[in-house]
């Protein structure tokens, strides 16, 4: 027993040894590989709370307008803004990598749609990344929307899916399921459109639920 714990103690001298003469070798090196750690540490600290945090800030207050534009219904004002405040297109290409610059691309993009600028709807919302379930849901379904209106129903239709898989709730599910079903239906995939409807029948919270009986039996019909 003895004997084995000294072979253990020789083998783990042995570790140390090796490990000791290791460091000595190359202690220039270590001693710059740490310093090259330390100072990407120091620069990635430095670019967070001197460049990207102002920057952020600077963007939020300089949207601040045109999400009230945006508020009142003035999706023209709020896109392009005026002579004093930015618009959301402005905030959106000059502010990219912040979360407000991000935020401008989702707002864009609505406002975009609601003026019927289709293409510049989809441009927008491709561009916004959603970081919250419910958020990234909407503005899926609002990118269905305007493919919808360009005449892109099978884009449209997969969006609307997307959509509807996406943090499953009361308010948006129905929706994108609802909007699947008439995507299916208007390309006369009726079978697919119907267990879309049929889906929307597990959220009697919804407005859509209301109607939905009536989609079923069209679909049923035509199927």
């Amino acid at each position: 027993m003895e004997k084995k714990i000294e072979e253990k103690n020789t083998d783990m001298g042995n570790v140390i040894t090796r490990s000791e003469e290791f460091i000595q070798k190359n202690q220039k090196t270590l001693i710059i590989a740490i310093c090259a750690i330390l100072v990407v540490i120091i620069a990635v600290f430095g670019l967070r709370r001197w460049y990207f945090q102002p920057r952020q800030e600077r963007a939020a207050a300089e949207m601040y307008a045109a999400e009230q534009w945006y508020a009142q219904g003035e999706y023209m004002k709020a896109l392009d803004g005026d002579d004093t405040y930015r618009g959301f297109t402005s905030v959106a290409s000059d502010y990219k990598g912040t979360k407000s610059g991000n935020l401008a691309c989702y707002y864009a993009g609505i406002c975009n749609l609601q003026l019927g600028n289709y293409e510049e709807a989809i441009h927008w919302l491709k561009k916004y990344n959603g970081k919250d379930l419910l958020t990234s849901a909407m503005a899926t379904i609002a990118l269905g929307d305007a493919q919808m209106e360009s005449g892109d129903m099978a884009a449209a239709t997969a969006n609307y899916m997307k959509a509807a898989k996406m943090n499953t709730n009361f308010v948006t599910t129905p929706t994108a399921l609802f909007k699947a079903g008439m995507g299916y239906m208007m390309q006369e995939d009726y079978k697919k459109a119907l267990d879309c409807f049929k889906q929307v029948k597990n959220y009697p919270e919804s407005t859509e639920y209301n109607d939905i009986d009536r989609y079923i039996a069209i679909a049923e019909a035509e199927k």
